[in-house]
């Protein structure tokens, strides 16, 4: 599994011009979802994501984690994380998990942060979707597990 993480003030998903979730302080999740992923691939990344200190504390020093600033997360659901980019200028999404599979863990990831009991909103996964963000710092990073 792949995530890009972003520290994020406010982040929103609208479907079809109309609001579908949105987040105040907290972070952003795209997630994607590679053949030979399982749950613990999703519970790893869930708790990694959960722990990181990358919000700034009394003298500027990354020093807590999401659940420490008592953020929130927005997970979207992204297959093109998985595309490889290295071969001619059209992405190969042959790494990407079955949709069946992707859909799966996807909710299985979102379920192990809510079971870390942080506030956790969502995309809808396949939708066509626009995310509005205001990053923080910027503030962003890339984890597979």
């Amino acid at each position: 599994m792949k995530a890009v993480i972003q520290r994020v003030k406010h982040a929103s998903v609208t479907i079809d011009g109309k609001l579908y979730s949105s987040i105040g302080a907290g972070l952003l999740v795209f997630v994607g979802v590679e053949k030979g992923d399982c749950e613990i691939n999703a519970e790893k990344l869930a708790d990694k994501i959960a722990r990181l200190r990358i919000f700034e504390d009394e003298n500027e020093k990354m020093n807590f984690s999401v659940s420490d600033i008592q953020g929130e997360i927005l997970v979207v659901s992204q297959f093109t994380l998985c595309g490889d980019c290295r071969k001619g200028t059209r992405p190969s999404f042959d790494k990407s998990a079955p949709l069946d599979t992707a859909e799966y863990l996807y909710e299985y990831f979102v379920k192990q942060i809510n079971n870390l009991n942080i506030k956790c909103k969502t995309g809808k996964f396949r939708a066509m979707m626009d995310i509005e963000l205001i990053n923080d710092g910027p503030v962003t990073f890339i984890l597979e597990k």
